[in-house]
């Protein structure tokens, strides 16, 4: 197998890899096990991980379990002690250690904020809108290599990251490296979270084309309603219902027949949640 064949075989055994941790957050996820998903030797499988993500399986793992964590802390009453072992800890201080290093807030400060957040009136919220900066601007037209992802919004980075490493390892991310999710229920009240459908993926160069299960996908530029959200993901949910029940209504617009978008502007990897920057996208009807 010459090298470029080797780099690219590597890159997509590494995506099966992230597959399966994301389907198998419950599971006990093996140096081992991920090794043998991906046929590599276990004695190398870490090293191969790490160059290929930038990170390690470990990580990949903390990540996703934390990322689902918040989430159960801003939704529902479950108790911290069962999230807790949901993410793999086995007691609350070791859960609460991980998650406000990672979070800058225990879980339970984290969940009284939310929860604090979400009950607050439209005028209130109305009243906090530099919390969440809004503003209508014209967007450029991109083209997006995507894959689907259906299931909970949380999980989405199992896809992003599979869809990254197979860019990557061709040199075909465009030079934006636009990470974009297109939303595409028109009710997902009423879709149950697991049958959910998400676009998600990155902007690449026009001669691209689909393969491997992968799509393009045409994104029209033009007017836009844009929120700039700063923090974690699981914060998304609120200030989109700000967003859609305060602020547009307020602005005298009409949404384009169109779905939202987000567009991650930097690298969670690399940064705390709380550094996170989120642009939520509304198509608005041209004037």
């Amino acid at each position: 197998m010459n090298k470029p064949a080797t780099r690219l075989s590597y890159a997509d055994r590494i995506a099966r890899v992230v597959d399966h941790i994301a389907a198998n957050l419950d599971a006990t996820l093996t140096t081992e096990r991920l090794a043998a998903v991906a046929h590599f030797s276990p004695y190398h499988f870490h090293r191969i991980y790490l160059g290929v993500t930038g990170e390690t399986a470990g990580d990949t793992i903390r990540r996703y379990r934390l990322n689902r964590a918040a989430t159960a802390l801003t939704h529902g009453d479950r108790a911290i002690p069962a999230i807790a072992r949901e993410a793999g800890y086995g007691g609350a201080a070791a859960f609460t250690r991980a998650f406000a290093a990672v979070y800058g807030a225990t879980p339970g400060a984290y969940r009284r904020a939310h929860r604090g957040r979400d009950h607050r009136t439209a005028n209130q919220q109305q009243e906090s809108a530099m919390s969440h900066p809004t503003e209508i601007v014209t967007l450029p037209a991109r083209r997006l290599f995507m894959a689907t992802h259906i299931g909970h919004y949380h999980e989405m980075a199992a896809a992003f990251d599979r869809t990254a490493a197979w860019l990557g390892s061709r040199g075909l991310l465009a030079d934006d490296r636009a990470a974009i999710a297109i939303y595409r229920d028109l009710d997902p009240s009423v879709v149950p979270s697991a049958r959910r459908r998400t676009d998600v993926g990155f902007s690449v160069a026009p001669g691209v084309a689909a393969t491997d299960g992968f799509k393009i996908v045409d994104l029209p530029g033009g007017r836009h309603a844009v929120m700039h959200h700063k923090g974690p993901y699981a914060e998304l949910e609120a200030a989109c219902s700000w967003l859609f029940g305060v602020w547009l209504p307020a602005s005298g617009e009409e949404t384009a027949d169109r779905p939202f978008f987000d567009h991650y502007l930097n690298d969670c990897k690399a940064l705390p949640p709380a550094e996170w920057r989120t642009d939520v996208c509304v198509p608005l009807a041209d004037r």
